[in-house]
This record gives C-alpha cells, sequence and structure tokens, in this order.
C-alpha cells in the first residue's frame, strides 16, 4: 500500500501537465509592431511623470532655464584711493556668468545685465560676488551673498527685490544689490549663455579651468540616441612649449597659464587666445 500511493499521485500530476508541442509564441518576444508602440507609449509616460507635465512625442529636448537680471548695486564704502570698478560674478550649480564693469560705478554701480542659465535639478540657490576690477593688481573682492530662489519664482513668476551682501563691513551689511529672477522651461539649445572661463583673481581658491554645467538627464526614447561630438585629443605639454608662452605673457602667473594650458588640453593656440582674453 506505501509503494503503490506515490506512483498515483505521480500519475495525477502528468495529468495536470500539458503534454504535445508548445505553442508558436511561448516565452517568446517576437518585435512585433503592437509590442515596439506599447514600449513606445510607456517610454513617454515616463518622461510625462518624470517631467511634470505633457511633452509633445517629437522635438528637441527641454529643459529648465534661470534668467537673472543684475540690474544695480549699492554698497556702503568705496575701498581705494578712486572710483571702484566692479563687475559681478555669478555662479548657478556647476556655471560661473559674469557682467560686464561698470567703469568708475563706485558705490551706486549699475550693469542690466540679463544672464540666461541652466538651473540643473536640486539647484534651489545661486552664488553671487561683487569685484573690484584693478589694471595692476589682482581684481579685489567687495563683497558676495547666497540667495535661495524665491519658490514664486518656480512657479513662472518674475521676482524682483533688494538683496543684502557680505563683506569686510559684516555679514548683510556691505550694501545691497538689485535682481530680477524669472524661470522658463525651452530647448536646450538655447538655453543659456556660454559660461566664462574663471582664473584666480583673490586668492579665494577658483578652479583654473572651463566651468560647464551638470549633464542634464533625459529619457532617450528608441531612434533617438543623441551623438556625442567627439572630445579633442590630449596633447604633450612641454617645458619649451609652456616657456614660450610664459615669455609670451609675463604679467600672468606660471602657475596660472600652466592650468589654463592644462585646461585647453595641450592646445597652444586656444591658450594663447584665452590669455589674451584675459589680458584685456
Amino acid at each position: 500500500m506505501t509503494s503503490t500511493m506515490p506512483n498515483e499521485r505521480n500519475e495525477e500530476r502528468r495529468r495536470r501537465v500539458l503534454l504535445g508541442p508548445l505553442p508558436a509564441g511561448f516565452l517568446r518576444a517576437d518585435g512585433t509592431s503592437d509590442t515596439l508602440d506599447a514600449d513606445y507609449q510607456a517610454a513617454l509616460a515616463l518622461q510625462q511623470q518624470l517631467c511634470g507635465g505633457t511633452l509633445p512625442a517629437a522635438g528637441p529636448p527641454l529643459t529648465a532655464r534661470l534668467s537673472v537680471t543684475i540690474a544695480q548695486a549699492k554698497l556702503v564704502k568705496n575701498y581705494g584711493l578712486t572710483r571702484m570698478d566692479p563687475y559681478v560674478r555669478l555662479r548657478v550649480g556647476h556655471c560661473i556668468y559674469e557682467t560686464h564693469t561698470d567703469p568708475s560705478g563706485g558705490k551706486t554701480p549699475r550693469w542690466n545685465k540679463v544672464i540666461h542659465c541652466l538651473l540643473p535639478p536640486g539647484v534651489s540657490t545661486i552664488y553671487l560676488e561683487i569685484f573690484d576690477e584693478c589694471s595692476f593688481t589682482m581684481d579685489e573682492l567687495i563683497a558676495w551673498t547666497h540667495i535661495t530662489i524665491p519658490p514664486a519664482v518656480l512657479n513662472g513668476e518674475t521676482h524682483e527685490d533688494w538683496y543684502p551682501l557680505n563683506g569686510k563691513q559684516g555679514d548683510g551689511v556691505e550694501g545691497m544689490i538689485n535682481l530680477v529672477l524669472s524661470y522658463s522651461v525651452g530647448p536646450a539649445a538655447v538655453a543659456a549663455f556660454p559660461p566664462v572661463l574663471v582664473v584666480p583673481s583673490t586668492g579665494m581658491g577658483y578652479a583654473t579651468m572651463p566651468m560647464y554645467p551638470a549633464p542634464h538627464q533625459q529619457l532617450v526614447l528608441p531612434q533617438q540616441v543623441p551623438q556625442q561630438p567627439p572630445q579633442p585629443q590630449q596633447q604633450p605639454i612641454t617645458a619649451e612649449q609652456l616657456q614660450q608662452i610664459e615669455e609670451m605673457f609675463p604679467s600672468i602667473d606660471k602657475e596660472v597659464i600652466k592650468s589654463v594650458l592644462e585646461a585647453n588640453r595641450g592646445n597652444k593656440d586656444a591658450t594663447i587666445n584665452s590669455l589674451l582674453q584675459m589680458s584685456e
């Protein structure tokens, strides 16, 4: 009796199992048009969910843009024997931008400069500095401040305000700067002005390299894989090459020249152009 019970259970299991050839589509993804359409629609739905809005099925990628109008400033002190020549340096995420210099702007400089820049995901503050441009010495840092982007701006409103500045006089008492902030979403190709080349100017530890924004993460749909531009090859940097450039720019620090040459991947002509712009 004990030996027949397992055999009976095995026979019962065999009767429940499907016998014979398997169906043609069993465990097979044949890539039919219905499957591809379903995958495409799923990708679009995920894209809309990530971006919080409805996107067209085709067209250029969209990215967030922050427009900052740097209007004017009122400073409490003029440092130096003559009227200062102030300009503003703005950092948003990994990008740094600059205004033009207001000659003899002194304590009441005016720029009225509009800067359109990328706003990377997760960035909610901007950092701003005011420098006095000097002809024979390093530019002097006058004032600085961290500004939190108002939530109303991210909701599409235009916001204007005066922001307190920090400096030698103390936190929030170096003066005020007038800014106008606005936010929009548009094509990435026209999203921002190019960032500037930042070099050490006051010993504050700025990186001597081109500053580029963090890459914008985007869901790539089928048949929409972007082409990556070829990267320039690193050229060898020789002592003779470095010495020639140093002789051409005796007023620029040797470490700065070396850093600019490394940032341009050993390209001598590009390095000379960058140093010429710095010398202007």
